[in-house]
C-alpha cells in the first residue's frame, strides 16, 4: 500500500483540526438572531466577491485557452451569486467586511497564480476553494434551521442553491483535470487552509 509522505500526513491532520476549529467558531450558539443573518450575508458577500476575482483572474490567464468558456460559465453563476448578496446587505442593514480591498488583490492574485500553473493548476485551485466554500454554506443552512426555519425560508433557498452551484463548480474542476496539478494535494490543502482563514477573519472584521 502506498503511504503518503509525512509532510502531507501532517498537513492533512492540520487541515482536519482547521475544519474542527472553523466549525466550532461559526457556530451560533451565543448570537441573536440579527447577529447571526449579519455574520452570514458579510462572509457570504466577502466570499462571493472573493469567487469573482479568483475566476476574473483565471480568466485573465487562461480565457483565450480551450478551457476558457469552462471558466467564464462558471464566473458567470459567481457574478450572481455576488449580485443578490450586494442586494441583501442593505436590505438586512449589513455591513461589508472592512477586508474587502484586500480580498481584490488577494482573491485575483490566487487565480492568476493558480492559472499560470496551467489549467489544471487552475481547476485545483477551484476544487480546493468550492469545497471550503460549499461545506461553509452547509454549516449555515444548518443554523438557519436550528434558529428558525420558517423565518429564514428564503435565504435557506438561496443558500442551498448556491451551495448547489458550487458543488457543481468543485466537480466540473475535476472532470477538468484538477488531481493532474503539479503538487494537488499540498496545493489544495494549502488553498482550503487559507480559504477557512479568511472565512473566520470576514465572520468578523
Amino acid at each position: 500500500m502506498n503511504r503518503l509522505p509525512k509532510v502531507v500526513t501532517s498537513k492533512l491532520i492540520r487541515s482536519q483540526i482547521a475544519a474542527i476549529a472553523f466549525r466550532q467558531a461559526s457556530s451560533s450558539a451565543g448570537l441573536t438572531t440579527d447577529q447571526l443573518i449579519s455574520r452570514i450575508i458579510r462572509v457570504d458577500h466577502a466570499g462571493e466577491l472573493g469567487a469573482d476575482r479568483i475566476y476574473a483572474g483565471q480568466m485573465a490567464v487562461l480565457g483565450n485557452t480551450d478551457v476558457g468558456p469552462v471558466i467564464k460559465e462558471m464566473w458567470d453563476q459567481e457574478k450572481e451569486h455576488l449580485e443578490t448578496f450586494e442586494k441583501l446587505m442593505p436590505e438586512y442593514r449589513v455591513r461589508p467586511t472592512a477586508l474587502l480591498p484586500f480580498w481584490n488583490v488577494a482573491a485575483f492574485s490566487l487565480g492568476a497564480g493558480s492559472a499560470l500553473l496551467g489549467k489544471e493548476g487552475a481547476m485545483a485551485c477551484t476544487v480546493a476553494v468550492e469545497s471550503v466554500i460549499g461545506e461553509h454554506y452547509n454549516d449555515q443552512i444548518r443554523q438557519l434551521l436550528e434558529d428558525d426555519p420558517e423565518k429564514h425560508e428564503e435565504l435557506l433557498k438561496i443558500l442551498k442553491k448556491f451551495r448547489d452551484d458550487e458543488q457543481h463548480h468543485h466537480d466540473t474542476g475535476l472532470e477538468h483535470d484538477a488531481e493532474k496539478a503539479p503538487l494537488y494535494l499540498g496545493l489544495t490543502e494549502a488553498i482550503k487552509a487559507g480559504c477557512r482563514v479568511a472565512v473566520w477573519v470576514a465572520e468578523r472584521v
